[in-house]
């Protein structure tokens, strides 16, 4: 009957000349995504939150380079609807158990030019995605152009990083949204009428990255990273399936942050059998002293990744409840990066002489720690494709079972890192990984789009400023941390490597071997936080591989660390509590019987009054709180801590008193 209904509609608009009209709601029907064509069979959409204007007619469709019609010129043929509510579990996760819950439609269209078209659209309470499934007449593609736009029916405060093709390690800009002359996704916005909203895309698996190019007023329109030819997609067919446009809508900032809706427009898990090979870990390495120029990466008397050094390291992580060590700068190819005419690419499977590779497997494995690889490419995805599948059944067959990748430096052939060319690199390498029984963690990747529901060995990656830009640079802002969560992690996980201790960096800039290996190093490089917000960083930036970024001698003894010994990583359940965009956050992860809150604050100090109700009923826990000292400042005393003790349930109230640029961690773990 509903198609017959929406015939007759089409029908009558067709005799009287106007637009037809196709929407569907979010269960709760708050939310309505209406699709639009006019009397040309150009296609619009629109989207109304509470009854009330959210996003005005937008333009829908592509340009193809042979003038191909993938705009308008289109006939609704018929219009679906379906409904899903069921809730799925994940081997790890922010959230172990996710409930899915929307209402779908799907609007099957056509054009004088044999092309079909499916917009398929998918609502949420929190949200909603669709999508373009496109079937052609065509042999070959070449999409020159994305016609997506959103409107944004009014103003307000955007927070987001520049539109960037190459990087997403870039400082996050607080501007109104007016103002804001292009973005790359996650883009989060406020507006005036008091809703949150962020613009992402989700199942990103062929297509280029979308970014977002204001064309004028509060009206942003897709933006796609390019081949070196101009080409935005190409497909050797005559079909083409995008990823989703996402837009999460909360009334409150912290709603964004307590979505699953970007992993529920994913695919459920393709992995077969036993997944009990994907084991979320804490993990320590020989990596930070590179950065402050300590240590290097190549074989001189400074070379960090010796089996020395690295034994070191293993016995630190086998005293201090820690899973994994990662070593870097261990393989051949890191002595010639970098040097025009002597360039010799990384090898995955030859170590330095230095770096006993077969001892320290078996020396990690003796202690219970396991070792972390690390998969430097150079972004020369050439060389490291023709090793793949080699490398990592090398790699398993030394016992390692997590890989952490680098792109660092400019692809092959003048492509873009997240172009189509490097999204395909990207997923391929997260799929032989898989073949293999590794888990990746990708620093310089593309952006996370919740892939990890259908591939969970993708656990976590960089793609923002992460904690080595403190380490030559001017660091890292105070406020960067309170825009993370409501930006770049709203994507997914983050490796950020929290936990420095030595926050000025005093003990490096006054070591003898140290020689700054960075440009970016003016002398002013340190870390914009106290002792206790690095603490608090490791529960509010979410990572199932947690690290300790900092050497292990500035842990040695330090009570403070007491927190990172019990904290877990493997959490089953979390919440953000309280939080806004650039000022403050709250939020507090369950793993097994234990509960871990962290919260930090920008620069201006604060006060959080924070009810445990989330702690079990009928039970007591003991809080182990790590609080900014009375004196604590981030600029002048940011070391100030104190450390305090007490017994709470969830009937009490915690009190989070937050220096300027500090934060609070706190444990609770149950008295028996």
């Amino acid at each position: 009957m509903k198609n017959v209904f929406y015939f007759v509609i089409m029908l009558l608009c067709v005799l009287s000349s106007c637009t037809s009209k196709t929407e569907v709601a979010s269960p709760n029907s708050n939310i309505k995504w209406s699709l639009i064509l006019d009397d040309k069979g150009a296609m619009t959409y629109q989207v109304t939150v509470n009854n009330q204007p959210f996003i005005l007619p937008s333009a829908l469709g592509f340009e193809e380079k042979s003038g191909l019609n993938l705009k308008d010129g289109f006939q609704v043929v018929n219009t679906t609807f379906d409904s899903q509510d069921e809730t799925w579990t994940q081997p790890w996760g922010e959230n172990k158990s996710i409930r899915s819950h929307y209402n779908e439609m799907a609007v099957n269209l056509k054009n004088g030019e044999g092309v079909k078209l499916t917009v398929r659209v998918r609502v949420f309470d929190d949200g909603l995605g669709f999508r373009y499934e496109y079937d052609t007449p065509a042999d070959s593609l070449l999409l020159m152009d994305e016609y997506t736009s959103f409107n944004i029916a009014e103003d307000g405060t955007s927070w987001s990083i520049p539109a960037e093709f190459n990087t997403y390690e870039l400082l996050y800009r607080t501007m109104p949204l007016s103002e804001m002359p292009d973005a790359n996704t996650p883009m989060t916005f406020k507006t005036q009428s008091g809703i949150y909203a962020s613009i992402h895309e989700a199942a990103l698996t062929d297509f280029p990255e979308m970014c977002l190019k204001n064309v004028g007023g509060t009206s942003l329109k897709s933006w796609l990273a390019a081949w070196p030819d101009k080409v935005k997609a190409r497909f050797d067919g005559g079909k083409f399936q995008t990823a989703w446009r996402s837009v999460q809508i909360a009334d409150k900032a912290v709603g964004l942050i307590n979505s699953g809706l970007i992993l529920n427009l994913n695919e459920p898990c393709v992995l077969e059998g036993d997944l009990n090979w994907i084991r979320p870990m804490k993990y320590v390495g020989v990596w930070w002293g590179m950065h402050l120029g300590i240590e290097s990466w190549v074989i001189n008397d400074r070379h960090g990744a010796t089996t020395e050094n690295t034994k070191k390291y293993i016995d630190f992580a086998a005293a201090n409840n820690i899973e994994g060590v990662l070593v870097e700068g261990w393989n051949q190819g890191w002595e010639t990066w970098g040097r025009p005419g002597e360039y010799v690419p990384f090898d995955f499977t030859k170590p330095f002489a230095d770096f006993d590779i077969d001892e320290l497997a078996r020396y990690a494995k003796e202690k219970g720690v396991e070792l972390l690889g690390h998969h430097e490419t150079g972004a020369d995805i050439p060389n490291y494709e023709a090793q793949l599948d080699r490398a990592y059944q090398w790699t398993k067959e030394k016992g390692i079972n997590h890989v952490k990748t680098g792109y660092a430096g400019g692809i092959p052939g003048g492509h873009y890192r997240h172009s189509q060319y490097a999204v395909r690199h990207y997923r391929k390498v997260v799929q032989t990984a898989a073949e293999h029984k590794i888990t990746i963690n990708a620093h310089e990747p593309i952006k996370d789009t919740g892939i990890r529901r259908t591939y969970p060995n993708m656990m976590s990656r960089e793609g923002a400023r992460g904690m080595e830009w403190n380490a030559w640079s001017e660091g890292n802002p105070p406020e960067h941390y309170e825009l993370l969560p409501f930006t770049r992690l709203l994507s997914g996980p983050m490796d950020y490597t929290p936990g420095t201790f030595d926050i000025l960096l005093e003990n490096s800039k006054n070591h003898p071997n140290r020689i700054p290996w960075n440009g970016n190093d003016k002398g002013n490089s340190r870390v914009n936080t106290t002792l206790a917000k690095q603490m608090a960083n490791w529960v509010v930036i979410y990572s199932p591989v947690q690290m300790a970024s900092d050497l292990i001698e500035h842990y040695e003894g330090h009570p403070a660390f007491q927190f990172f010994r019990d904290f877990d990583a493997d959490c089953d359940w979390s919440e953000a509590l309280q939080g806004e965009p650039g000022e403050f956050i709250a939020v507090v992860r369950k793993a097994k019987d234990n509960y871990y809150l962290g919260a930090t604050t920008n620069k201006e100090a604060r006060t959080l009054e924070i009810p445990l109700t989330f702690l079990e009923e009928g039970k007591k826990y003991q809080a182990r709180i790590y609080a900014d000292g009375e004196d604590a400042h981030w600029e002048t005393n940011p070391t100030s801590y104190r450390i305090e003790e007490k017994s709470v349930t969830n009937t009490d109230t915690l009190t989070v008193v937050m220096a300027e640029g500090g934060g609070q961690a706190v444990s609770f773990l149950p008295i028996q």
